[in-house]
């Protein structure tokens, strides 16, 4: 299954994809809430995924998807290397983590490795893990970046906001009160130490939770 809000992305990735014996694509989504719901329907073997997504973030998304489809295998294909990403990424289940500009090299290897249900990743990818796992064994001082500390309601309303959404608006779409939105936003802003929506929205984007 594939997920990509652009039509481009996609078109190339299931021309690869199914021009591979035994490999066909069971469905696309072009939003995080759909691909949940197209997971559930569908129950693929392997979900290569976009991270920054309209509707719901890709790592939201992955997630709920291993909560619909435990038995599906989920790679990223991000343009995003950022340590946060990876990091949260794998928390939230991805077996593979593979860049768009090493697509030609390595997406094959990667579905073919998720599928067999071992761990795939860029070499890129690759080095940002054993920075990972390094600073994980660091016993000194506390091991959880912020962004680690937010939760998956937060993260909604971090990309909702980035995406120039009011407080009412963003009610309306979660189905929660103006109040609520607003309190999560204030803890979002204190756990990040963010001081202006300018910054959340920068943050927004230096982590792919929203695109320009």
């Amino acid at each position: 299954m594939l997920v990509d809000d652009h039509d481009v992305v996609r078109r190339g990735l299931r021309s690869m994809i199914e021009a591979h014996p035994g490999w066909h694509v069971c469905g696309e989504a072009t939003d995080g809430r759909a691909a949940i719901a197209m997971a559930a329907e569908c129950s693929p073997d392997v979900v290569v995924t976009d991270l920054g997504l309209p509707e719901l973030h890709g790592l939201e998304s992955i997630r709920r998807i291993r909560q619909v489809s435990p038995a599906s295998e989920l790679i990223v294909f991000s343009m995003y290397e950022t340590e946060y990403l990876v990091r949260e990424a794998i928390a939230a289940g991805a077996k593979g983590y593979v860049l768009k500009s090493d697509a030609a090299r390595d997406l094959e290897a990667a579905i073919e490795s998720v599928a067999a249900h071992a761990p795939y990743f860029s070499p890129a990818i690759a080095i940002t893990i054993r920075g990972i796992i390094g600073y994980a064994s660091d016993e000194q001082g506390d091991t959880n970046p912020p962004g680690s500390l937010l939760t998956g309601r937060e993260r909604e309303i971090i990309q909702l906001l980035a995406e120039g959404k009011s407080n009412r608006e963003i009610a309306a779409k979660l189905s929660i009160s103006a109040k609520t939105v607003e309190t999560h936003r204030s803890a979002v802003m204190r756990k990040l130490q963010l001081k202006s929506i300018v910054d959340l929205v920068r943050y927004a984007l230096r982590n792919g939770i929203t695109q320009a």
